[in-house]
């Protein structure tokens, strides 16, 4: 009887590809950061508002408009975007793209960035919205827009199983389908956030890039220290507050 042969299992490691894209707005992008004071009430509970509270105004929209945004410590821009909100775009276009599944994107995609640069001027813009209780009560919800933006955006990929046009045509339907940000495409009513995909040859795209890049980290303090209204109904009521303050400070 012949001797049983030994059998070595070998595996080899996985290898990793990485690529650096930029994304150029084709609608515009709301942020979506939550606020300090509502982090303030998960953390500790809200507690019983004062008298002089209760004579405040309900919003005070150039705060919330500065709370809305993520920054950055320094670099380029002070605005960010948290990285993980491109990624879970990505993995949701793995619905509508053939032969690629939402649970091989979220593991086998991985975003080195905790936030990736966005560049662009926000606006303050006042949106009617709809609470979350039972009876839907609106409310006006204000939060930093930009009409135009950019952002790049460094990813690292598990290869052969994904490859760079992979990739780029992953993230090419994530700006399609999906958009980040507030009121972006994947929730179906916005139809902001949206994108398209390019490599370091913009072609036809250098001149939106090179202008919107010029709304860097400078022209965003100027944004966020001077707010300026994002359209027609934003400006009027922002004047009618500014009539109420000072009708309550008389």
């Amino acid at each position: 009887m012949a001797a049983k042969k030994d059998e070595t299992l070998q595996i080899d490691a996985l290898k990793q590809g990485r690529v650096t894209l930029r994304l150029i707005g084709s609608t515009g992008f709301y942020f979506n950061a939550m606020s300090a004071k509502a982090k303030r009430s998960l953390l500790i509970g809200g507690g019983k508002k004062t008298a002089a509270q209760k004579k405040e105004l309900k919003h005070n929209p150039e705060e919330e408009f500065r709370d809305s945004v993520y920054r950055l410590p320094d670099g380029e821009t002070l605005l960010g975007f948290p990285a993980p909100g491109i990624k879970a775009a990505m993995a949701t276009a793995a619905l509508e793209t053939p032969g690629v599944t939402k649970t091989s994107v979220q593991r086998l995609i991985f975003l080195p960035q905790q936030k990736v640069k966005i560049w662009g001027r926000p606006l303050l813009k006042c949106d009617v919205v709809r609470s979350a209780d039972m009876n839907r009560t609106p409310d006006i919800r204000t939060r930093a827009f930009l009409p135009r933006w950019c952002a790049e955006v460094d990813i690292a990929f598990v290869t052969p199983t994904l490859s760079i046009h992979s990739i780029v045509s992953l993230l090419s339907n994530a700006g399609v389908v999906c958009g980040i940000g507030d009121f972006r495409q994947e929730k179906g009513k916005g139809s902001y956030g949206t994108f398209s995909v390019h490599g370091d040859d913009l072609g036809d795209w250098q001149g939106a890039w090179d202008e919107i890049t010029e709304e860097g980290r400078a022209a965003q303090n100027d944004a966020m220290e001077n707010p300026e209204p994002a359209d027609e109904e934003t400006a009027a009521l922002l004047e009618m507050l500014e009539e109420e303050r000072q009708r309550r400070a008389a």
